[in-house]
């Protein structure tokens, strides 16, 4: 298991599981200070035949760097063969009921669960 961790935010990846865990507030200013997040990313992406989950349902803020870091994600998603991606996001969270539906227009294999 690796972890990026900060006073505001933490990520957990579970490269056994498939998983990404973001909670806290994730207000990261540009590219350059999400390139460990998307490295975490990227390897997931790597596991051809894993289905992936990202699981959001802690995080409670995402600047608008971190919503074109996912959404550059989805995009290459789609060049995977095989396994599903799911998101997983609050319904008590504001931002995540319009900012993740919107990723599904990019990858609508995207499977999103919002509770």
């Amino acid at each position: 298991m690796k972890k990026i961790e900060d006073e505001n935010y933490c990520v957990t990846l579970d490269e056994d599981s498939a998983k990404v865990i973001m909670d806290g507030v994730l207000r990261l200013s540009g590219a350059a200070e999400f390139t460990p997040i998307v490295g975490f990313l990227n390897d997931l992406l790597a596991l051809e035949e894993k289905d992936i989950e990202i699981d959001l349902s802690k995080l409670e803020f995402m600047n608008s760097s971190g919503i074109a870091v996912l959404s550059k994600l989805m995009i290459s998603a789609r060049q995977r063969k095989s396994g599903k991606i799911t998101i997983r996001g609050s319904l008590s969270i504001p931002w995540q009921t319009k900012s993740l539906k919107n990723l599904q227009r990019l990858l609508p294999a995207l499977e999103l669960i919002i509770e």
